[in-house]
């Protein structure tokens, strides 16, 4: 195995417009040399043809301390989302720019330790600030330790407001912040495996009085006073996006807003999230304690204008997934809230909040604010209004990456597993299932970002659940009875009700996953049977699915209608999966 060969790049490679000159021979007839950009900055990496994208992702791990999971990868305007899959498979040659998008973790680690040797343990979002802090440690450790009216926070000798933030304080890993409080607290940051520990001891009485002779009392430079925030008024606005005026939003969606835009008022700015490779906003409410939603603006998605991770804008407007296209993603996440029916019919009817997979609220909406990306400029004018999918947050206790997906209960998986199948997901991976503890400590997952479902083809459609046991298993009579209510006719009918008219290929991957699913139920088939029907082995070698409707339209003379095309695939599906049953 060759080793990666990372080295600042050499400015005779790059001319003033930061294109490369010339691309060096590589050194042996496999070895090629790539080019790696991640925060602005341009590194040249050798890797070998018949490499793994795990491979390359490793190596980056090995040489720069990026985890592999925290990695993805683009190429040409698509994500190398395949990780068993070669470099070379995707068209990777020498002299190829790769995008190097991290997914840094928006949370720190926390650790509270009492002078008498208590700890506690929890976690921060690295984007609250210094008043959410106070309100954790008072309620984790208790009234008696640190009453929150009697906290306050001196880094470097000034007093913090409690409007700063958390990242912003921990910026140097020497700092050293004080709490002064009944009993001086001492504060002390260090990295612990890329995140954060913060060290709290509690002082004697003495070191107190010293402390508050030191930072404290009126001889404290810079001491801050407690500042009313004023309403923005016109600096802001969010509203939802209503299309047909028949559409009742329910409650949930009706307080998710009410509650983001009361934030807004109260000052509280949106906040971006670390991870992923477009742009998502936490929204808070109006106490700045809480997240209430997640706002994705449709111009910050991967390859659109406005992206603030650095990826290049699209050329063709197909987005990072084959069959999407970029500014989509917003109107996709909506829909997979819409089409995740409750387990007795359609929401629109019956009123009931959650559906069968668990997809969070969702609405479309407008929002002004200066605090969203605006590579153009701001002037809260009505160009900088942005669009995008408004999703209510849920509160969690991670993502699937982690733990095992050994301690996820069979029908969690499989509800997963149905909508992701129905909706012909393109980007299904383990970091955008979360999970939660519900009731006997049974894992309960979520599903979040479908930005990439309903594309036009089959091309990318990836589970990370179908290497999962609980794929292996079959579907409960009661799973079975869901999707056997299920009408694809009903669906296309229902987003149109709720504004999109959706295009005819994407209402055809509708009708033909549906299809698949309620024909593999049928005949016994497992999500994992079902799944591999539908996903490629490898990014060159076309699905089970792709081979049927391929063959359905070869079998149609030009001219033939869309009715003549689907009754085709019913047939040589049926033959396929007669053969796959047996």
């Amino acid at each position: 195995m060759s080793i990666a060969d990372i080295t600042p790049i050499r400015k005779e490679l790059v001319n003033s417009a930061g294109d490369f000159r010339s691309r060096p021979e590589p050194c042996s007839r496999e070895s090629i040399l790539i080019y790696l950009t991640v925060a602005g900055s341009v590194i040249p990496m050798r890797v070998l043809e018949s490499d793994s994208i795990t491979s390359v992702k490793l190596r980056i791990q090995k040489c720069k301390g990026f985890v592999v999971k925290k990695q993805k990868l683009v190429y040409a305007g698509r994500e190398l989302a395949r990780n068993d899959d070669l470099i070379k498979d995707y068209g990777v040659t020498g002299g190829d720019v790769l995008h190097l998008v991290l997914r840094l973790s928006d949370l720190l680690l926390i650790t509270v330790r009492t002078i008498c040797g208590k700890e506690i343990v929890f976690q921060v979002d690295r984007y609250r600030n210094v008043g959410y802090l106070k309100q954790r440690i008072w309620k984790e450790e208790g009234k008696g330790f640190v009453d929150l009216q009697d906290q306050e926070i001196f880094c470097n000798g000034e007093k913090l407001n409690d409007q700063i933030r958390v990242a912003d304080i921990c910026k140097d890993n020497d700092a050293v912040i004080h709490l002064v409080v009944q009993k001086s607290a001492k504060f002390r940051t260090k990295p612990v495996e890329k995140e954060l520990e913060l060290l709290v001891v509690a002082a004697t009485a003495t070191a107190t009085e010293e402390s508050h002779d030191r930072v404290g009392g009126d001889q404290q430079p810079g001491a801050l006073q407690v500042v009313t925030r004023e309403p923005l008024g016109g600096d802001f606005w969010l509203e939802p996006i209503v299309v047909n005026t028949k559409v009742e939003f329910p409650s949930i969606i009706r307080d998710m807003i009410n509650s983001a835009f009361a934030g807004l008022e109260k000052g509280n700015q949106p906040i971006r999230s670390s991870e992923g490779t477009g742009g998502a906003y936490f929204m808070q409410d109006s106490s700045g304690q809480e997240y209430v939603s997640v706002f994705k603006p449709n111009d910050e998605e991967p390859m659109a204008v406005h992206n603030p991770r650095g990826l290049p804008v699209s050329s063709n407007g197909e987005g990072l997934k084959r069959g999407t296209k970029v500014g989509e993603g917003a109107l996709r996440e909506v829909a997979a809230y819409i089409l995740d029916h409750p387990r007795a019919g359609p929401r629109m009817l019956l009123g009931e909040t959650m559906g069968f997979a668990g997809v969070p609220p969702t609405t479309m909406v407008r929002c002004l604010h200066q605090g969203f990306n605006h590579s153009g400029g701001y002037n809260c004018k009505s160009k900088n209004v942005k669009i995008g999918s408004l999703q209510l947050f849920m509160k969690n206790d991670g993502s699937c990456e982690d733990i095992g997906p050994g301690a996820f209960p069979v029908d969690e998986v499989h509800k997963i597993s149905v909508l992701d199948i129905r909706m012909a997901n393109a980007d299904r991976h383990a970091g955008n299932i979360l999970f939660r503890k519900g009731e006997e400590g049974k894992n309960i997952l979520i599903p979040i970002d479908h930005g990439y479902c309903l594309p036009e083809n089959f091309e990318d459609c990836t589970f990370e659940w179908l290497y999962w046991p609980q794929a292996r298993q079959p579907y409960s009579p009661a799973t079975i009875e869901y999707i056997n209510s299920l009408d694809a006719e009903q669906d296309i009918a229902l987003l149109k009700f709720y504004g999109w008219d959706i295009t005819l290929e994407c209402a055809r991957m509708l009708r033909i996953s549906t299809m698949l699913l309620k024909k593999g139920v049928e005949r016994g088939l497992t999500p994992f049977a079902i799944g591999s029907i539908m996903c490629r082995e490898t990014v060159t070698k076309e699905s089970v699915i792709e081979k049927i409707v391929c063959e359905a339209k070869d079998s149609l003379l030009p001219g033939m209608s869309e009715a003549a095309f689907l009754e085709a695939v019913f047939r040589i599906m049926d033959s396929h999966l007669d053969k796959h049953a047996k």
